[in-house]
């Protein structure tokens, strides 16, 4: 049976990237030796180095003054190693979920953080509006999309401090105006390949500003210095991100993608609104097109256990909410089809045929 992953992540690849990444893990370009035992230092791997780095700065078109890496550690590490880069007195942060709140913490230890707006009133089911940002901090950070909750910020937002932006799960699914970032870093599990890499995309002017030591490993500039290899970086989540970026590139580039993208989203999202049974749990005017997230309307409370065995028996897999929140979680990242979003359409029409009182 096909199956229809709507897993939040590690979540769904495009069938040719693993299939690509399949041939190269056994003989990588026919030279007789994996993509996993080659040497990082030689010339095979820089060649799979180059063309990723370059495919990032194409598709999202990055302007000059900006390094990309690749580390490990996963945006987690991230949420320790900005601020200890870039954080000497203060830094504002917007909190939005889970993953905006350990960033929170993790900056506390480095200095004062100002947590300008929040939405925690309301189980971060929306994006807070009409804050300040506060001319006087290092950096101003946010969480563009919050897999838990289900809500996106989808525009670029105007700062007077460097901009530093969680993108783990919303990266190359509508174009970014780069420049008005200092910072944009993410996982690679849900939007661009395997777990195990992290990209960083950084402007360099604010590299070697931090007043505090630096271990080696942490400081961003190593890592600038030594082109993403001052260790052995992790080359299999490399070598397969740059195959999501080829397939990407070949299907029209990240504003197709925005299009594909809003439409699998309006499907999914139009159909909740009708649908008797189910209600969406993220203000309207901030659902995120990555992961919709939806309950049982009060009154079926009681379906929800046999509406994820129903939809099991069709293939779906992913769809339990987070334990946070409950309910379902349908991840729609670039690589789901929309014929994966149909069927969940179809599977929730025919429930409804069912129960409905």
């Amino acid at each position: 049976m096909k199956k229809h992953n709507f897993s939040a992540g590690p979540s769904i690849l495009a069938g040719e990237v693993i299939e690509n990444t399949a041939k190269a893990v056994s003989d990588l370009n026919g030279i007789g030796l994996s993509v996993m035992e080659i040497s990082h230092r030689g010339k095979d791997f820089q060649a799979i180095m180059d063309e990723t780095v370059a495919l990032f700065k194409e598709l999202l078109d990055i302007p000059d003054g900006y390094q990309v890496l690749f580390l490990g550690g996963g945006a987690s590490m991230q949420f320790c190693m900005l601020p200890y880069n870039l954080l000497n007195k203060k830094a504002a942060y917007l909190e939005t979920g889970v993953w905006a709140k350990k960033a929170i913490k993790e900056a506390q230890f480095f200095g004062e953080v100002d947590v300008i707006a929040s939405s925690k009133d309301k189980n971060f089911s929306y994006i807070p509006s009409n804050y300040n940002i506060p001319k006087d901090a290092d950096y101003f950070h946010i969480t563009t999309n919050n897999t838990i909750y289900g809500t996106e910020i989808k525009e670029d937002i105007d700062s007077p401090v460097p901009l530093i932006a969680d993108m783990s799960s919303d990266v190359f699914s509508r174009p970014v105006d780069v420049s008005k970032y200092g910072m944009i870093y993410g996982g690679a599990q849900k939007n661009l390949g395997p777990a195990g890499v992290t990209f960083v995309i950084i402007r360099e002017d604010l590299l070697g500003k931090a007043e505090r030591p630096i271990p080696t490993m942490l400081n961003y500039q190593t890592h600038v210095d030594s082109g993403s290899m001052f260790n052995t970086p992790p080359c299999l989540p490399i070598y397969t991100c740059m195959e999501t970026l080829r397939w990407l590139k070949k299907l029209g580039g990240v504003k197709k993608m925005q299009e594909l993208n809003e439409a699998k989203a309006r499907l999914l999202y139009d159909e909740i609104d009708r649908n008797e049974l189910f209600v969406g749990t993220a203000a309207k005017e901030d659902r995120s097109l990555m992961n919709i997230c939806f309950v049982m309307n009060e009154q079926y409370k009681e379906l929800e256990q046999e509406f994820l065995t129903y939809a099991s028996s069709l293939g779906m897999v992913g769809l339990k909410g987070h334990r946070s929140v409950g309910g379902f979680r349908a991840s729609t990242y670039n690589a789901l089809p929309v014929e994966s979003v149909k069927a969940l359409v179809e599977a929730m029409q025919e429930f409804e045929k069912k129960f409905k009182k």
